[in-house]
């Protein structure tokens, strides 16, 4: 038997923790998804970083402070997941968890002191809990579960792909194709032109991620119930900032606002907004590589995809671009977590506290992971294994649009002319121009298809 303020409840033997994780239990059979490991760990950081500044602070004694931490760090390390049950569809400001966090380290601080376990030596709230409230610990664990999953995955697995992306830039530099704008034949382009772009649009997404890390580290730590700092000394959220810093590597500190950190969820929604873009620029990316890869027969064919599996059960030979299936069922999931995200940031904010933070929290995370994994498996088993086939030098050479490169020299209406008796009659460019008069050096200098990939007005005009 348990106790708590609402009286006993009945408690596993074994479990940790104690009356009010029960009651959660109880309260919320929703989904049977409990908060994942990475929430898990920031939590038991911000317990440890917590109870070691207040026994720096005097208000906790050593050897409790101690026990505290050491019961803490077992929670950081995983050893006490099955303690934590509770379902992420939960109270809004997830003061289930935090109390469960709080239970849990204190009974485990308790054995770790050789007492006898709910004797309360070590008290969840009083020691476990001293300076903090869920309402400033909770947003402070997502934040910091986020940025540390951003910073420690995410950025690596961009920067793995901008380094795929720009070597096969370099490697498909001298092959030439046709540009395409409204899905319709455009100037010519460089293959590797193309895959410039999407190194820029990756460089893009670290930049973004950056930026998300950058607003997840001011954190609200210190606020305790409605952004004041009752019950909090006034060192404390400063001292445990730094200790948090120390631990994970990132700049974290102290909101300068307390009251806009607790009654929003403003940075969180600006951190999925990067997320958001950056699955925007994964979609356009696998996209585009997976239309230059259709076929091989009867699509575009100017890509050969890595072969990484049997495409279909009926149809022999069949291989399918499954990669960048995988990644864009990522990016629509991503998608759906940011209408979660923004709709928890507008829905949920009322006065002095977000109410819907645990789904928030966990729709982040979800999208960062699923980023990280994503984005790592187009870059090795797809990008790397790319190669050009010989379908796009051979459609450049029939393209109508190679007639804008005789803009400067006939003028557009007449270079209009040939282009569509190109596309009437599918006789080349080149062959037209000579009907016209154009001699054959002008023609080899303005139809020089690598002069067309690079500005001048030797080559073509304007046009989109």
């Amino acid at each position: 038997m348990e106790r708590d303020s609402m009286g006993e409840v009945e408690v596993p033997a074994d479990a940790y923790y104690g009356a009010s994780t029960q009651r959660a239990v109880l309260n919320f059979p929703i989904s049977g998804q409990p908060f994942p490991r990475r929430f898990i760990r920031a939590l038991g950081m911000v317990k440890k970083a917590a109870a070691q500044t207040n026994r720096e602070l005097g208000l906790l004694a050593r050897r409790r402070a101690r026990a505290i931490a050491a019961a803490a760090q077992e929670v950081i390390d995983g050893k006490l997941d099955d303690q934590f049950p509770i379902d992420v569809y939960q109270t809004g400001s997830g003061t289930s968890t935090n109390t469960n966090a709080n239970e849990v380290i204190a009974n485990r601080a308790i054995a770790i002191l050789g007492a006898e376990r709910g004797s309360k030596v070590v008290h969840p709230n009083d020691h476990v809990n001293l300076c903090q409230s869920s309402n400033d610990v909770i947003p402070t664990v997502i934040q910091i579960s986020c940025a540390v999953a951003i910073a420690g995955e995410l950025i690596p697995a961009l920067r793995q792909l901008q380094k795929a992306l720009e070597a096969k830039s370099g490697e498909l530099w001298p092959v030439m194709k046709t540009g395409r704008t409204h899905l319709q034949d455009a100037t010519p382009i460089r293959l590797g032109q193309e895959f410039r772009g999407y190194a820029g649009q990756v460089e893009e997404s670290i930049r973004r991620a950056q930026g998300a890390v950058d607003e997840l580290v001011k954190v609200p730590l210190g606020g305790t119930a409605v952004g004041t700092g009752l019950n909090s000394h006034p060192q404390y959220a400063r001292i445990t900032c730094a200790r948090l810093a120390k631990m994970t590597g990132l700049a974290i500190h102290e909101s300068r606002n307390h009251f806009h950190a607790q009654a929003t969820l403003d940075v969180l929604v600006a951190a999925h907004g990067a997320l958001r873009s950056i699955a925007i620029s994964l979609w356009k990316i696998g996209s585009d590589i997976r239309l230059m890869g259709s076929g091989p027969i009867a699509g575009l064919g100017e890509l050969r995809l890595p072969e990484t599996q049997p495409g279909s059960s009926i149809m022999p030979g069949k291989v399918n671009p499954v990669i960048i299936e995988s990644l864009t069922m990522v990016v629509a999931r991503v998608f759906g977590n940011d209408i979660t995200v923004a709709m928890s940031g507008q829905s949920g904010s009322l006065f002095e506290l977000n109410v819907m933070m645990p789904v928030a929290g966990v729709a982040s995370l979800e999208s960062i992971v699923l980023l990280a994994a994503s984005t790592r498996n187009l870059s090795e088993r797809c990008i790397v294994g790319l190669q050009a086939t010989d379908r796009g030098p051979e459609l450049v050479e029939r393209s109508p649009m190679l007639a804008t490169a005789l803009n400067p020299i006939i003028g557009y209406d007449e270079a209009a002319k040939i282009a569509k008796e190109s596309m009437r009659t599918g006789r080349s460019i080149r062959q037209l121009a000579r009907t016209k008069g154009i001699p054959e050096a002008t023609l080899n200098k303005v139809l020089d298809l690598g002069k067309m990939t690079k500005p001048g007005l030797e080559g073509p005009g304007g046009g989109g």
